[in-house]
């Protein structure tokens, strides 16, 4: 291994690691004293990597290198000092008041289903077209472990990702407009017994696609192998050939309306700098 150089801060020095992994490079990092990191490359990576390590040490707390860590899976980083473990309670401590609060809902619902209040809760949260609030509800319930985590994930990541591009309205904004949308599109084509957070995961995702294509110089919200995942989880729903039932028609609203929210955004922005 060549070494790179050198950051005194850990948890910024495994981020820039998991972008160079979501970038198909390889690094490592190794400490002494516990404080300082050394980062090497392999030899045959060596040039690629120094462009990436100058735009790091720019901007080490860029989101990109989060959203990296999020997208490779790395949650705890090898190395080992004090007070700077890279976890996952750490970066929810430094998620936004809407992001902490729609995450921590959703859990608290769900156990309360496996607690045995399914039919009271629900009931209450159901899609009601007479109740304007059950309109959004819907989006906090969810019915398995693996439906709730696999939402959560994404709406964690995706979400923190617009807050510091784009600002927390953008976030608010995309929320409860996704919600009303998807929750609508999928009550109109199949009924109201429904829910998840995933109509506004996908306008999340459709949100980070199209305003990083209309946006080139900034940093991409989203990489191209997640929307080309989710896209196809999509289609796959719609293709009812997996092992869950999906909510699809709040899927492709979420996602519709994320990208009208990108584009409407990325007009007022142009329109405010003329």
């Amino acid at each position: 291994m060549i070494e790179l150089g050198s950051l005194n801060n850990p948890r910024a020095a495994q981020g820039f690691i998991d972008y160079l992994k979501s970038q198909g490079l390889q690094g490592e990092l190794r400490s002494i004293d516990g404080s300082t990191v050394i980062i090497s490359v392999l030899p045959e990576h060596f040039h690629q990597v120094q462009p990436l390590w100058a735009e790091f040490t720019q901007n080490p707390n860029h989101a990109r290198y989060q959203q990296a860590s999020w997208e490779v899976g790395s949650t705890q980083s090898p190395l080992k000092y004090q007070g700077q473990s890279l976890n996952l309670m750490a970066r929810f401590k430094a998620l936004s008041w809407l992001n902490q609060t729609v995450s921590i809902l959703s859990i608290i619902i769900y156990i309360a289903f496996l607690l045995g209040g399914f039919e009271t809760i629900y009931t209450t949260l159901q899609f009601n077209p007479a109740e304007p609030l059950t309109w959004i509800t819907p989006a906090v319930v969810h019915f398995s472990a693996m439906h709730i985590v696999f939402n959560l994930v994404w709406w964690v990541s995706l979400g923190d990702n617009i807050e510091k591009q784009c600002g927390k309205l953008s976030l608010i904004g995309l929320f409860v407009v996704s919600a009303l949308i998807s929750n609508w599109a999928q009550y109109l084509m199949v009924g109201p017994n429904f829910g998840g957070l995933s109509g506004v995961v996908y306008a999340l995702l459709g949100f980070c696609w199209i305003y990083s294509a209309l946006n080139p110089k900034q940093p991409a919200l989203v990489s191209t192998a997640i929307i080309g995942f989710m896209l196809i989880w999509l289609v796959l729903g719609f293709a009812d050939v997996l092992f869950i039932g999906m909510a699809n028609w709040a899927h492709l609203g979420g996602l519709i309306s994320g990208m009208a929210y990108a584009v409407t955004t990325s007009m007022l922005k142009t329109k405010s700098h003329n």
